[in-house]
C-alpha cells in the first residue's frame, strides 16, 4: 500500500496540490487523470520520492518494493538490454554482479567462499536463477526481437529502448508500480500484451495515460486531479466520466430547486414584509431563506479544443490509387508491392509494428520521398494536409504563433487566423509566443490549426495524439469522425482507431500488407489475420537466425 497524507506542493505562490489525502491499495490499478498542467507526472514523482513536498508525507508499507517507469532513454546506453531489465530489481542485480566479481577472482579465498555462499542463498530467495528467462518473457511479450536481448541499449532504436525500460519497471513483480505514459511509442500488439499483463497483475498500479481504451481496460479506479485536489472514483475511465457528469447534473438540478425556493421566499418577503398581519410569516421565511445554501459547482479546469476540419471542396469519386509501390532503405525492404484504391468515404488506419515503414509511406504520398518502384495518384478533386510525426523542422524559426499560421492561410486577416488559434486554446497573448519555444502539446495543436485552416479534403496524420491531453485527443477523435473527407492515419490510441477507421491496412515486417474493410476490433479478432501476422513475424525471426 502507498498513501499520501496531507500532501501540499507549492510552486512559488501557486499551490499545485493542497492537503491531498489518498490511499492506493494492493490489487487495484489506479488511472491518474487531469488536464495538462494539473500535476499528474509531478504527483507520480512525489509518490516515487523524487520530489519533496511542501507539507505532508508519503507512506509505503514497510518492506514493499516500488518500481518506476523511467523516462531517460539514454541512461543505460552502456548496458545490454537484458541487464537493464534485471536492474528493475536493484538488489538482485547487485547480488548477481557481486557473485560474478567473486567467482572471477584468481585468488579465491575462504572469505570469498563464505560471502559467495551468502549471496547464493539470497540470489535463490529472489528467484535469481529465473531472472534471465523472466526478463526475456517480458521483452518477448512487448515485441522485442530475441536477437536484441543482449544488444547494447545504445544500439537499439527509440521504440525498442521504451520497451526495455517498461520491461525493467515490470521485472520482478514489484509491490507498487508507477507508470507515466507507458503506452507511448508502443505498437498496438505490444499494448495488447501489456494490457493483459496489468489485468493479471496482483499488486498496486498507478498509471498516467492519455489512452482512454487502455484506462478502460486495465483500471479498477480513477484518481482525478482538479483544483489541487485528488478525488477517487471506483471503476474505469468511462465510468468516471459518466458518474462525474451525472454528479454535476444532479448538483445543478438540486441548485435549481433551491433557486426556485429562494425566489418563492423572496417574493413572499417582498409582498408581505410591510404587512403587520403577515410580518411574522415574512420574518420566518427570511430566516429560512438565509439557511439555504447553493452548492458550489466549480466548472472543471479541463478545456476542450474545438477541432472541425471543413474541406473547401467536396471530394470526388477518384481519391487515391496506389499500384505496386515499393521502397528499400539501407538495404531493407520497407514497403513491398503496396497496392490499393481509396474510396471517397474511407478513413484508413495504418497499423503494425514497423512505424518507420508507415511514416515512409506517408512521406511518399505527400511527395517528400520517391518510391523505388510503383506509382500513386491522387484524384484531381483532392487536396492534402499532412501531420508529420517528426515536426521539429516546422518550428525551427523565429515566427510567433500568429505569424506562423498566417503563412499557411489564404486569408491573411488577423482576426480570421486568430479564430483558428482560439479554437485550439491559444488565447490572447499566446499568439505572440515564439513557435520554437512551444511544448510538444502546443506544437501539435498548432499543426492541427494548420490542417483546419488549409481546407483540405484529404488528411494524412502520423501519430497525431502524441503529446496531447485527454481532452484534445477526444476533440480530435470527434473532429475526424464527423470530417466529410478522407483520412489516412496512424495512431496508438485504440479507441481513436476503433471509432474513426472503417478500413485497416497493416504493414507487416517484410514490407507486405493486409488490407481489410472492417473496424479495428473486428480486425484484431480475425483468426485469419492473426495467423498471417504470426507466420510473417515467425518467418522474419527464422530468417534472422
Amino acid at each position: 500500500m502507498i498513501s499520501a497524507n496531507n500532501v501540499t506542493l507549492r510552486l512559488g505562490k501557486r499551490a499545485l496540490f493542497e492537503d491531498v489525502n489518498i490511499k492506493f491499495t494492493e490489487g487495484n490499478c489506479y488511472g491518474l487523470i487531469g488536464a495538462n498542467g494539473a500535476g499528474k507526472s509531478t504527483f507520480l514523482k512525489i509518490l516515487a520520492g523524487k520530489l519533496e513536498t511542501t507539507k505532508g508525507d508519503i507512506v509505503i508499507t514497510p518492506g514493499q518494493r516500488l518500481s518506476v517507469l523511467e523516462q531517460d532513454h539514454f541512461k543505460y546506453d552502456d548496458y545490454q538490454a537484458m541487464d537493464t531489465v534485471i536492474m528493475g530489481n536493484a538488489r538482485l542485480y547487485e547480488v548477481m554482479k557481486e557473485k560474478e566479481a567473486i567467482y572471477a577472482k584468481e585468488d579465491f579465498s575462504d572469505t570469498d567462499g563464505i560471502r559467495a555462499s551468502e549471496l547464493e542463498g539470497e540470489f535463490a530467495e529472489m528467484d535469481g536463477w529465473e531472472a534471465e528467462s523472466n526478463a526475456a518473457m517480458l521483452l518477448n511479450g512487448l515485441g522485442l526481437n530475441p536477437d536484441s536481448h543482449f544488444t547494447l541499449m545504445s544500439e537499439l532504436t527509440g521504440s525498442e529502448k521504451v520497451k526495455v525500460l517498461l520491461a525493467k519497471a515490470l521485472f520482478g513483480s514489484p509491490d507498487i508500480l508507477l507508470l507515466d505514459e507507458p503506452t507511448n511509442h508502443l505498437d498496438l500488439d505490444a499494448i495488447a500484451w501489456f494490457e493483459e499483463f496489468l489485468i493479471s497483475f496482483n499488486n498496486t498500479v498507478i498509471v498516467v495515460s492519455h489512452d482512454r481504451y487502455f484506462l478502460n481496460k486495465v483500471c479498477t479506479h480513477i484518481a482525478d486531479i482538479d483544483y489541487g485536489k485528488i478525488q477517487l472514483y471506483s471503476g474505469n475511465y468511462d465510468f468516471w466520466y459518466e458518474s462525474s457528469q451525472l454528479l454535476i447534473k444532479q448538483m445543478k438540478e438540486a441548485n435549481k430547486k433551491k433557486e426556485e425556493k429562494i425566489k418563492e421566499l423572496q417574493e413572499f418577503i417582498s409582498r408581505f414584509s410591510a404587512n403587520a398581519s403577515k410580518s411574522k410569516q415574512a420574518t420566518s421565511r427570511k430566516r429560512a431563506l438565509e439557511k439555504i445554501e447553493l452548492d458550489d459547482i466549480r466548472p472543471s479546469s479541463r478545456k476542450y479544443p474545438y477541432i472541425d476540419f471543413r474541406p473547401d471542396r467536396e471530394i470526388g469519386n477518384e481519391v487515391l490509387t496506389v499500384e505496386n509501390l515499393s521502397k528499400t532503405i539501407n538495404g531493407e525492404k520497407i514497403l513491398d508491392n503496396i497496392t490499393f484504391t481509396m474510396g471517397r468515404e474511407d478513413k484508413i488506419a495504418f497499423v503494425g509494428g514497423n512505424e518507420f515503414a508507415i511514416t515512409t509511406f506517408f512521406r511518399i504520398l505527400i511527395g517528400e520521398l520517391e518510391p523505388d518502384e510503383g506509382t500513386f495518384k491522387w484524384g484531381i478533386t483532392t487536396t492534402q494536409a499532412y501531420f508529420p510525426k517528426d515536426n521539429g523542422a516546422e518550428f525551427d524559426n523565429e515566427y510567433t504563433i500568429a505569424e506562423w499560421l498566417t503563412g499557411y492561410s489564404v486569408n491573411k486577416d488577423a482576426t480570421y487566423v486568430r479564430g483558428f488559434l482560439g479554437r485550439m486554446l491559444f488565447a490572447g497573448e499566446d499568439g505572440v509566443k515564439k513557435v520554437k519555444i512551444l511544448s510538444g502539446g502546443e506544437k501539435v495543436r498548432c499543426l492541427l490549426s494548420k490542417m483546419m485552416i488549409s481546407g483540405a479534403n484529404s488528411l494524412i496524420l502520423d501519430e497525431p495524439t502524441n503529446h496531447l491531453d485527454m481532452e484534445a485527443i477526444t476533440a480530435l477523435n470527434n473532429g475526424l469522425i464527423k470530417f466529410p473527407g478522407v483520412a489516412l492515419f496512424a495512431c496508438h490510441d485504440h479507441q481513436f482507431v476503433q471509432t474513426t477507421a472503417n478500413r485497416i491496412i497493416e504493414i507487416l515486417p517484410d514490407g507486405s500488407f493486409i488490407d481489410k474493410i472492417t473496424t479495428y476490433d473486428e480486425y484484431l479478432e480475425s483468426d485469419a489475420m492473426a495467423r498471417k501476422r504470426t507466420a510473417v513475424y515467425t518467418k522474419q525471426v527464422d530468417d534472422d537466425d
